[in-house]
């Protein structure tokens, strides 16, 4: 009897030794999401005249469904989709690899991710600023920046992590376009905290934006961006500001110029009266066309109260207010402008939901 229950004793501790190495070796796999929501009243007008998409309505203006699998310490892969409306010609929803990479971490100095992944800017004023739910930064609203990209990625966390970094060498076009172009792109951002509260930034970025082909005529311009930040936050307070300022960093300026220059500035705070509740207001001024246009101006605002409802889920009302002068450019509310103005004027309930 004895000896059955030391057999049956050896035969279960064999399987829990071999369910944990295979648990350790088949690593562990997460799934989670983000969506932006809203429900709002539009008013956009050209010159006066009132243009679509004015009137009320909801919209999803991202849904990101991620996977995660991490197989060991050094080694990681993330696939993450991301669900968004295009009112171009295609006219529906449409379905996209937002980031999709194998992660090789060698150390908190040094992290290595291969494929599509966050670029080393618009994440990281993202993170500084803190409503990406309710409006695009800067360079992202404007066109000058964008998110993700395909190529190689490096960043790090130094001198105890008061310093960080982040380098990518990209194809130029976007996350949304995996295409191979003759040369690569390359951006950068180096961060650091030199005292306790404050964080400063600085980035750049230069490339053929991917207009550079075997097979295509030579891109006549190079397009390069610098950007600067500061933050300051205590735990009731948040005070930043943002600038940028490119050449060329148009396709159509790479590929056939002429050249052209652009600037712009971004500035926010945001209060917290109470532990759930905050204030927030941001004001941004750019000229998108120095050279070319000089005269073009971009001139916007909002306003709102947020609440976090509960873990994972913030709401916030708010006002925004975009004027175009003299033109007409593109932004992440559309195309908004005229011959003399255009005016976005939006008001209604934002809201971040995380899973």
């Amino acid at each position: 009897m004895q000896k059955r229950l030391l057999t049956a004793a050896i035969v279960a501790a064999c399987v829990s030794i071999n369910l944990t190495a295979v648990a350790a070796e088949s690593g562990k796999t997460t799934v989670g999401g983000k969506a932006y929501l809203d429900v709002t009243n539009i008013s956009k007008s050209s010159d006066g005249q009132k243009t679509d998409p004015s009137g009320m309505g909801a919209d999803g203006k991202r849904f990101y469904l991620g996977v995660n699998h991490v197989f060991d310490n050094m080694f990681s892969a993330n696939l993450t989709t991301d669900f968004k409306y295009d009112s171009g010609k295609a006219q529906a929803t449409q379905l996209y690899v937002k980031k999709a990479y194998l992660q090789v971490k060698f150390s908190d100095a040094a992290v290595l991710r291969i494929g599509s992944a966050d670029l080393p800017w618009v994440p990281f004023a993202e993170h500084m600023y803190g409503y990406r739910y309710v409006e695009n930064v800067l360079i992202d609203r404007l066109k000058f920046g964008t998110s993700a990209d395909w190529g190689l990625h490096l960043k790090g966390k130094l001198l105890n992590n008061s310093v960080q970094y982040a380098v990518s060498m990209v194809n130029g076009n976007g996350y949304k376009n995996p295409s191979r172009s003759k040369s690569m792109d390359i951006e950068g951002r180096i961060s650091a905290t030199p005292v306790k509260n404050l964080t400063l930034a600085a980035g750049f970025y230069s490339g053929k934006l991917g207009q550079e082909t075997q097979t295509t005529s030579t891109a006549t311009n190079t397009a390069t961006r610098v950007n600067f930040l500061v933050d300051y936050r205590l735990s009731i307070v948040n005070v930043g500001a943002e600038y940028f300022s490119a050449d060329n960093y148009t396709k159509t300026a790479v590929k056939t110029g002429p050249s052209d220059k652009a600037a712009g500035y971004s500035a926010w705070v945001t209060v917290k009266p109470a532990k759930k509740i905050a204030v927030f207001a941001r004001y941004d001024h750019a000229q998108p066309s120095k050279d070319l246009n000089s005269s073009l101006k971009d001139t916007y605002y909002n306003l709102g109260v947020s609440y976090q409802a509960r873990k994972n889920l913030d709401l916030a009302l708010v006002y925004k207010h975009d004027k175009v002068e003299n033109g007409s450019i593109k932004t992440s509310n559309g195309t908004i402008g005229g011959v003399n103005q255009g005016k976005y004027d939006e008001i209604g309930l934002w809201a971040q939901v995380k899973f």
